[in-house]
Order: C-alpha cells, then sequence, then structure tokens
C-alpha cells in the first residue's frame, strides 16, 4: 500500500481506538486502560519481532527510558482526556504536539540568544493557542477542567516523546524496538496506577473494549511508521490530521457531542497551525543541515 493510504488507515485506526477507550473508560480508570493496551502491544511486537528474526537487545537502555516515561505520561493523559472530554475535542488537544513542538524551538533561540526568530513559528503558536480557545469554549463544562488540561498536557508530552523518538532513529534504533519499549513502559505504569487505584472487575464487554484498544492501537502505530518510513513528512503530517475528522463524526454519530461554528473552526485552526509548524520545522532542519555540508566542505 502506499504512504497515503497507510496514513489514512492509521488515522481511521487510532480514531476508532479513541472510540474504545472512551467506551472502555465506563468500566476501568485511565492506568488499567494504559496497562491492557500496553500489554496487547507489547505481545504483538515481541511475537512480529520473533518471526521476522529481529532483535529486542538495545545499546541505549537509557534513551529508551526516558522515551518511554515521557510517553507513557503522554498516554495516560490522553485516555483520561477522552474519559472526560468530548471525542474530537481530546484528540485535538493532543494533536497540538506539532504547535507544541514550534514552541520549543522558539524556547531554544531565546535560551541559546539567537538573534533571529522566526516569525512564522511565533504566528503557528498564537494560532494553535486560539484554535484551543475556541475548541474548548463553546463545549468544556466545569467538570471537564481537568479534562481539557489532561488533553494539552498530552499534547506537551507527545512533543517531547516525538523528539526523542527522533533521537532514537538517528543512534539507529529500529521502530519496533522503540514501539516494543514504550510498550513495556505503559505497562510497568499501568500496572502500578493499578495497584495504586484498585482494579475494576471485568465483565465481557470491558474485555472487548480492551482488545480492541491494544490491537487497533498497535496496527495504527504499525501503519503510521511505515508511512512514515516510505512517504513524504508533510503529506503525512496533513493526512494524520484526519483523525480529528474521523473523531468528530464518531463523536457526533456514537456519543451526540455538540456541534457548533467555534469547536470546528478551532479545529481547522490548529489542524492548519499543525502542519504550517511540521513545514517549518522541515524547511529549519533541511536548512541546518545545508549549513553543516557547506562548512564540512
Amino acid at each position: 500500500m502506499s504512504a497515503p493510504v497507510l496514513m489514512l488507515l492509521a488515522s481511521l485506526l487510532f480514531s476508532t481506538m479513541g472510540v474504545c477507550v472512551k467506551l472502555a473508560s465506563a468500566h476501568y480508570n485511565a492506568g488499567e486502560i494504559v496497562l491492557y493496551r500496553s500489554l496487547v502491544g507489547m505481545l504483538f511486537i515481541a511475537g512480529l519481532t520473533s518471526v521476522r528474526g529481529g532483535s529486542l537487545r538495545t545499546g541505549v537502555p537509557g534513551m529508551h527510558f526516558w522515551r518511554s516515561l515521557i510517553g507513557v505520561v503522554s498516554l495516560v493523559l490522553w485516555f483520561y482526556a477522552i474519559g472526560q472530554l468530548p471525542l474530537a475535542t481530546a484528540i485535538t488537544l493532543n494533536y497540538m504536539s506539532s504547535v507544541w513542538m514550534a514552541l520549543f524551538l522558539i524556547g531554544g533561540a531565546v535560551l541559546l540568544g539567537s538573534a533571529r526568530i522566526d516569525p512564522r513559528l511565533i504566528a503557528t503558536v498564537l494560532t494553535g493557542f486560539a484554535g484551543v480557545a475556541l475548541v474548548l469554549q463553546p463545549t468544556l463544562e466545569r467538570d471537564q477542567f481537568r479534562g481539557a488540561l489532561a488533553g494539552l498536557a498530552s499534547g506537551v508530552c507527545a512533543a517531547m516523546a516525538y523528539m526523542q523518538v527522533t533521537a532514537l532513529g538517528r543512534v539507529g534504533e529500529p521502530e519496533y524496538r522503540v514501539v516494543f519499549y514504550f510498550s513495556l513502559g505503559g505497562l510497568v505504569a499501568g500496572g502500578l496506577l493499578t495497584l495504586a487505584t484498585g482494579a475494576h472487575a471485568h465483565a465481557w464487554e470491558g474485555i472487548a473494549l480492551l482488545l480492541a484498544t491494544g490491537v487497533l492501537a498497535t496496527v495504527a502505530q504499525m501503519l503510521m511508521t511505515r508511512a512514515y518510513a516510505i512517504g513524504k513528512a508533510l503529506s503525512n503530517a496533513s493526512l494524520q490530521y484526519m483523525g480529528i475528522v474521523f473523531s468528530f463524526v464518531y463523536g457526533v454519530l456514537l456519543f451526540d457531542d455538540p456541534v457548533t461554528a467555534s469547536a470546528l473552526a478551532g479545529m481547522a485552526l490548529i489542524i492548519g497551525a499543525g502542519l504550517a509548524a511540521t513545514r517549518l520545522r522541515q524547511r529549519s532542519a533541511a536548512a541546518a543541515a545545508h549549513d553543516t555540508s557547506t562548512f564540512e566542505s
């Protein structure tokens, strides 16, 4: 399959996973859902690695630890937000990660004393936050404030996790190994949270939702990894935002989530800001690589 098709399928599966998480939230807390989602993912990747003759041994355990830690924090916060907020709102807040990465670039330039900060990056950050204000204003209830904070924080952590995944790729770690140790971290963290908060009794419906969450998330992650390996990053990022559209449709059809002009405009602003931030980061990375090659020659 081509990269665009893989990306669309991954976005659809992630959105469907969000539906399962929201339904499972009626039976389990976020820690339990992370526990079982990670268990399914870890077993799946371990089996796939064994069949393909790969190795899970790594020479950079410290890098995997920090990537897994921040990634699992993001996952727990995101699952909590999905349980508390309209589905499309929770998905949209998590997809703010590209805007947060742009903010990190601005902060890095300030700390390094750079005389020039790209005003377009500043514009993308401001546009993204304007989109958040529009998304939350019409949909947020008083009892959903914690969920909104969790959703925003999950986006921040996701941005940090993406940067760590990039670093792991640069040292030669294959994608399946990164996913395995992330799942292992989720298994440990989910288990600890479950021990702390207590486990709920299982019913067939709950078991099915947990299994579906793990399978959908793992398959979607593999499809997305393959799409980024063979496709163009900006095109993939554009199609990845279809997850917001899919989630919006799911929310309206399955959960009677409200449809307002402000929420739709906010989602559009966040998508636009995320795509612009992705494009600017690509150009910045390409320029840095060109400057380095020029200097070395």
